[in-house]
């Protein structure tokens, strides 16, 4: 296991595939752009996607991720509207993004907007993909979420989990 600078866990490895976990805080500068966590540089290095996500934050995601989360929406029903809907939401709204030598990315403006990211962001790792929080609203998605654990975990306990 390898633990990031908040201390926190950050990346680990299992069947060699490597995931994204933990939570840092870095500032977005006045150009739009963002550090990306030093742990999950390698895995962002050959390009990344980022896009609109769901709970007011956006997902970043690496180009062999995207590339499976695309072509399963390019599978949906065309013709069911909500299908429509969600693949408008993420393929429409979707960038490439480079990590440049300090190791950051430049998020669009209309991304920023859609998150509401002012200075803070909260770079959150979810196996798969990271989360790009505002700050002050992540905090209150984690207390909110925090409040309900014990619904949450019933829940998940009926799906397997």
């Amino acid at each position: 296991m390898l633990v990031g600078k908040s201390g926190e866990n950050a990346c680990l490895t299992t069947n060699n595939k490597k995931m994204f976990i933990g939570e840092y805080s870095h500032n977005l500068d006045d150009k739009g752009r963002l550090a990306i966590p030093v742990k999950f540089r390698h895995d962002l290095a050959e390009g990344a996607v980022v896009t609109r996500g769901l709970d007011a934050c956006l997902f970043l995601y690496t180009k062999a991720e995207w590339n499976k989360l695309a072509e399963k929406l390019a599978s949906l029903p065309f013709s069911q509207a909500k299908a429509r809907a969600f693949s408008r939401l993420m393929l429409a709204g979707a960038m490439d993004v480079e990590i440049d030598k300090q190791g950051r990315i430049i998020l669009p403006e209309y991304l920023r907007q859609f998150a509401q990211l002012k200075k803070e962001v909260v770079v959150a790792g979810l196996y798969n993909r990271l989360e790009l929080w505002d700050s002050n609203a992540w905090q209150s998605y984690k207390e909110q979420t925090e409040k309900e654990s014990t619904d949450i975990a019933e829940q998940m306990g009926e799906l397997g989990v």
